[in-house]
């Protein structure tokens, strides 16, 4: 059975603060090769979970969705980051004319390990490696001030690969001590 936590995000900082959490984690564990999906609607903060992710891998420039060229290359000193946008993504078997497998060839000791974050995840079908993470973001209400309701996001993370467990329940238990 698949681990699931929920993050509370009231904000876009708190999201970032996710994606650098989850950073940190995977370079603990040391995995070679980590898949991360992210689904959500839009504006649901997957660009911005990439980017937390990102700048805490050493990444200091700009990060934007790559809707229109389907994979953004990041050659960082800790690692490779492969952001990846299947929203515009016609038919699932296009992905095969880009050579998407080689993105999700293990890498060697030698060389650097690799991260590849997909957003919108369900337009690749079969083409797409099993995740070592699942993470769906959606709207929710936070509290309501009178006449105004403020909305955050939730996090609803699916572990695939147990080797995360302990660092994800201290994910969680750092989020529930900042109060989140």
């Amino acid at each position: 059975m698949n681990e699931v936590y929920c993050i509370e995000l009231p904000d876009e900082s708190a999201t970032l603060v996710l994606g650098k959490a989850l950073s940190d984690v995977i370079e603990k564990q040391g995995q070679q090769l980590v898949v991360i999906f992210l689904s959500g609607d839009l504006g649901m903060g997957k660009t911005t979970f990439s980017r937390g992710l990102l700048k805490a891998s050493g990444h200091k420039g700009n990060v934007k969705s790559p809707t229109y060229t389907l994979v953004e290359p990041y050659n960082l000193e800790k690692r490779n980051v492969f952001h990846f946008d299947l929203y515009r993504l016609g038919e699932p078997e296009e992905l095969e004319f880009m050579g998407i497998r080689d993105y999700f060839e293990t890498p060697t000791k030698n060389e650097s390990p690799s991260v590849c974050l997909l957003e919108w995840p369900e337009q690749g079908g079969d083409y797409l490696p099993r995740p070592d993470f699942i993470i769906k973001l959606k709207l929710k209400q936070m509290n309501v001030l009178g006449d105004e309701a403020s909305f955050g996001r939730v996090a609803e993370i699916t572990l695939l690969n147990k080797g995360f467990k302990t660092g994800m329940q201290d994910v969680v238990s750092s989020f529930d001590e900042r109060g989140f």
